[in-house]
């Protein structure tokens, strides 16, 4: 019997490891947990396969590109709802687009900690793909790893 191959899009959006899609990527799975920072807090490995969650000196830093396109697609789209189901004209009397700006400030604050954690995720299954025989075979070593350098940011 086939063994059935989870969701690729359900794995990025859940935090789960992209070679297993099984083990969490974060510590915490509360992306509101924000005390002491843990809410970014990432394993090491991941507890099911042992896949390495930092591969290289800075590898995160690319996650910023990914969470600023994110937050105009998301912007992008709330402007187009603001603009469908409220309505709005560019003219001087009108000031509807400043509601909407404050509107999506605000939401944009209050989604931050899902959109990085989104971004890392699905930057890190960009790197590492599904293997199917992850419990018969062994992680890779990555070759650029300095380990006095991990965690260092």
């Amino acid at each position: 019997m086939k063994k059935k191959t989870p969701n690729y899009l359900l794995s990025v959006l859940t935090n789960k490891c992209p070679r297993c899609r099984q083990g969490n990527l974060f510590v915490s799975r509360k992306p509101y947990a924000l005390k002491h920072n843990r809410f970014m807090k990432m394993n090491e490995t991941c507890p099911v396969c042992g896949q390495p969650t930092d591969i290289e000196v800075g590898f995160y830093y690319g996650t910023s590109y990914v969470s600023y396109a994110l937050t105009v697609a998301f912007s992008v789209a709330t402007f187009i709802a603001w603009k469908v189901l409220i309505g709005m004209s560019f003219s001087i009397d009108d000031n509807r687009v400043f509601y909407w700006f404050f509107v999506n400030l605000v939401l944009l604050l209050v989604m931050q900690p899902l959109f990085m954690r989104f971004a890392r995720s699905l930057w890190l299954s960009w790197f590492v793909k599904y293997n199917p025989r992850w419990q018969d075979e062994a992680v890779k070593e990555n070759e650029r790893v300095i380990k006095e350098y991990m965690k260092g940011w």
